[in-house]
């Protein structure tokens, strides 16, 4: 199982600790043996001197004085060697090895070796004669020193490691409640609520996920918001076409309608069946351009004969509506790489649209420049256009259609979406603004072929047909 933050961050804490101790403890060791050397030797040199300055070659020779000098040092632990002048060392039978090791001829201060013991000594000479002295200390009074020394230092050092375990505990619980607050919302997002909010606090790196958290949970509730506008307004397209091919069959069935009845009756159903067909057809469309199988038919085209195409269909279709077709394109080729079916599918859906919402009387353009390596084709109306807030969110789904269903004819809602999404897997740009007309435009950009990027193109502008 995972451990927690707070656990992982005690045993870092702990490990670190334990690491820092280890060293501490091997150094102190090392130091606390080499001061506690020193410290007794400078203390028993200091003696020595001491002594040395009260005693003279009389008081060496006197035994009533060399008494009062062993009884002071011998309560301390300390050995007397005592060499009279002319005479022999006298005193412990170990220590007077010490001190002749050492030497007693002159002022020595050294550490010694006898049967595999240390011993600390310090000679002293007294008087011009030779008369000499020595102070002999065992080391291991020393090593008791040290050893008092290290049972202090691995006190505090326990201490320290206790500490650090409590300041690792501390900090990991504090760290992670900020990321048990952002799972405990992650949880709740998932379970469907969008109301909750993470505290943007702690380091960071944990404020950053916090903050990211918070901006997913804006997005999910914006996404679902939108969904939910959309499925409205495309159910709101649905039920007015089968409103109107369930009461005509019904009319049918009930024999209501009959002879030349019964035949507006069929061509309304069929209208109405063909509205539900586009409809649908464009929910799976834009269902697949999101999906990886979606493919493309990319090659180089000529997209002033494509729009020249468009242009004789449309036409009499405005023409029937009495809106005035205009076409203005270049006369030479304009090579685009793109997919000739589906940019006619994208041209027919933005010319759908325009025609739906301009009046009779007013201009349709279709109008197709080259500006530098790029070819910009408009499909632009003569009606009412859009509110200069909506251009930006005109290609969202079922913006428009929540909009503007109540005030003017509108579509699907999604059929912008889709020519949005087509254009943009082809490798162009689609983008709507105010048109000269009044109404809106609709331009798709595309680079030209890299064969006549460079070539500048002359525009010719004209109609279709002497149409204007």
């Amino acid at each position: 199982m995972r451990g927690t933050l707070a656990g992982r961050i005690t045993l870092v804490c702990l490990a670190v600790a334990g690491v820092a101790v280890i060293v501490a403890g091997l150094v102190a060791a090392r130091l606390i043996r080499t001061t506690a050397d020193n410290v007794l030797q400078s203390s028993l040199a200091a003696q020595a001197d001491v002594v040395a300055s009260q005693l003279d070659e009389t008081g060496i020779g006197n035994r009533l004085g060399v008494g009062k000098v062993a009884d002071v040092v011998r309560g301390q632990g300390i050995s007397v060697v005592v060499r009279r002048a002319g005479g022999q060392a006298t005193g412990e039978g170990v220590a007077v090895q010490a001190a002749g090791k050492l030497g007693l001829g002159a002022d020595h201060s050294g550490r010694v070796t006898v049967a595999g013991a240390q011993y600390l000594v310090e000679t002293r000479v007294v008087g011009p004669r030779g008369a000499a002295f020595a102070l002999v200390l065992p080391a291991r009074n020393a090593e008791a020193t040290q050893r008092a020394l290290v049972r202090n230092i691995a006190l505090a050092l326990g201490i320290g490691l206790l500490v650090a375990a409590l300041a690792g505990f501390v900090s990991g619980r504090l760290l992670g409640r900020p990321l048990r607050r952002a799972a405990a919302a992650a949880g709740s997002l998932r379970a469907g609520r969008r109301d909750v909010r993470v505290p943007v606090e702690g380091p960071r790196e944990v404020a950053e996920v916090a903050g990211s958290l918070n901006s997913l949970a804006d997005a999910l509730a914006s996404s679902e918001a939108r969904q939910r506008e959309f499925l409205l307004s495309v159910s709101h397209e649905l039920r007015t076409p089968l409103t109107a091919v369930t009461g005509f069959a019904e009319a049918i069935a009930d024999g209501v309608a009959s002879g030349p009845d019964a035949q507006r009756a069929g061509q309304t159903i069929q209208r109405e069946a063909q509205r539900l067909e586009r409809l649908v057809t464009d929910l799976l469309e834009l269902a697949r351009l999101g999906a990886d199988e979606f493919r493309l038919d990319v090659a180089e085209l000529d997209l002033a004969a494509l729009v020249r195409d468009c242009a004789e269909v449309w036409q009499l279709r405005c023409a029937r509506e009495e809106v005035q077709l205009t076409v203005s394109a270049p006369a030479a080729s304009v090579p685009v790489h793109a997919d000739a079916r589906r940019l006619r599918q994208v041209v027919d859906g933005l010319a759908e649209n325009a025609l739906r919402v301009t009046p009779a009387g007013a201009p349709m353009v279709f109008a197709l420049e080259v500006s530098g390596a790029a070819a910009r084709l408009s499909v632009r109306d003569g009606g009412p256009g859009l509110a200069p807030e909506d251009y930006p969110v005109a290609f969202e789904r079922g913006v428009l259609n929540a909009r503007y269903r109540d005030r003017r004819p509108v579509g699907s809602g999604i059929g912008l979406a889709l020519v949005q999404g087509l254009v943009t897997r082809m490798g162009g740009t689609l983008t709507a603004g105010p048109a000269p007309e009044g109404g809106a435009a609709f331009t798709i950009e595309f680079p030209l072929a890299a064969s006549t990027a460079t070539v500048p193109l002359r525009r010719a502008e004209g109609d279709v047909h002497g149409m204007r």
